[in-house]
């Protein structure tokens, strides 16, 4: 049976630009579709991890490289690029590190903020999506299930999770002390990166009265409100969104997504009433003139970090002991898996023994029990001894380690 692969393709934060992951993203009225190319594309087991930060897909075949080479055409073409932009802003894994991939994510160690947990949460969900379109297998799921449970010990075992969220911790600390009781402040998120979206989370997770999202993609905006169970606001009236926005967290990436003519003009409309803006985008959203407008209190990412300085370092200071409990798991699911795939081998060689045990009993010769044992160890042993003869006369080389593995396979070490 040819070996079966673990595949990782796709583009992140860290490889492609906002642009490119804003066209790969696949969403969720998208997913069936798509898996419907895996399947014409040959793949039986796929996972499509698609979110504004990482369009992903982890599959398993026993052609990985044609399996690849596959997978960035199809996900090129979803982002109306050819195959080779992908070769260069994107990755392709196989193997072990594409397996390392898969428990990196799950452990919130390939997150934009390390010890982050949302993207477990989104993993969890796309492997429920891809569960429901008949795309996960055996070997996938053992696989996930491996990969959850090393979240599970990094989590337990480390400090990276006491505060997850640190940097938006921050953002709510801040929030409090311009607005007080959060319950009574309304929110809009512009864009749809995953720092934006951890802070508009947290947000929401401390009472805040109302939140909406506004994004250039709507596809992207659909998916962050159904996530957040926020507001859909279109782009018209910017404007008026602004002026009704007590906090605007903004997350585009795009460099120039606010400006101060802007928060001006909201600021009259509100009569003053002070607005915070939390710039969580990478490029910075804000223009920096904001910072010398009254009552506008712009926080950057650094501004946020700092407040958060000593939780970060803690979370940072974690993540080398988060790495190796994953370095760890996987040594163990390398082990299982390496036990599993030693099982067929010992049933056919079980199978083997017994056909042999019969067929020396099926002989009435009319010879004793030490006779009839003796004959079935000498045709037991005729294979191997001939096998070891030729490869001995072919590769002595190979031969000695051959007999080395029978020595431990059979114990023979203290019998010589």
């Amino acid at each position: 049976m040819a070996d079966i692969h673990h595949i990782a393709v796709g583009a992140n934060h860290r490889s492609a630009p906002l642009e490119l992951r804003e066209r790969l993203f696949v969403a969720r009225e998208e997913t069936a579709a798509f898996y419907d190319a895996m399947r014409h594309a040959g793949l039986r087991e796929a996972l499509l991890l698609s979110t504004c930060d990482r369009v992903e897909v982890h599959a398993v075949s026993d052609d990985p490289q044609g399996a690849s080479a596959r997978l960035r055409e199809r996900l090129a073409s979803q982002a109306g690029e050819h195959a080779a932009v992908l070769e260069q802003r994107g990755y392709g894994l196989a193997g072990d590190a594409a397996l390392r991939q898969l428990f990196a994510i799950a452990a919130s160690l390939d997150s934009l903020v390390v010890g982050e947990p949302q993207v477990l949460g989104q993993l969890k969900e796309s492997h429920r999506r891809a569960a429901e379109a008949g795309m996960i297998g055996p070997v996938l799921e053992r696989r996930l299930q491996a990969a959850y449970g090393a979240a599970k010990r990094v989590r337990n075992e480390t400090a990276i999770g006491e505060r997850p969220v640190s940097i938006a911790s921050s953002a709510v600390e801040v929030a409090r002390e311009l607005h007080g009781d959060l319950s009574r402040v309304s929110a809009l998120m512009l864009g749809a990166g995953e720092g934006g979206e951890l802070i508009a989370e947290r947000l929401k997770a401390n009472r805040l009265g109302a939140l909406s999202v506004a994004h250039r993609s709507p596809a992207l905006a659909r998916a962050v409100a159904e996530r957040l169970g926020a507001n859909l606001s279109p782009l018209d009236d910017l404007d008026g969104l602004l002026a009704a926005a007590d906090i605007v967290v903004l997350a585009v990436g795009s460099g120039a997504a606010l400006t101060r003519s802007q928060v001006e003009r909201a600021l009259k409309a509100r009569r003053r009433r002070p607005m915070l803006i939390i710039d969580a985008g990478v490029p910075a959203d804000a223009e920096p003139a904001i910072h010398k407008i009254d009552d506008a209190f712009l926080y950057g990412l650094d501004d946020l970090e700092r407040i958060a300085l000593s939780g970060r370092a803690r979370r940072e200071g974690e993540a080398d002991a988060a790495w190796a409990i994953v370095t760890e798991e996987l040594a163990r699911f390398g082990q299982d898996r390496a036990e599993r795939g030693a099982v067929p081998a010992l049933a056919a060689l079980r199978a083997r023994f017994e056909a042999a045990r019969l067929e020396v009993l099926a002989q009435k010769t009319g010879t004793d029990s030490d006779e009839a044992t003796r004959r079935l160890v000498a045709r037991l042993l005729h294979d191997p001894s001939e096998s070891l003869r030729a490869l001995a006369a072919e590769d002595p080389e190979a031969a000695r380690a051959a007999e080395a593995l029978l020595a431990r396979l059979f114990r023979l070490e203290n019998e010589r």
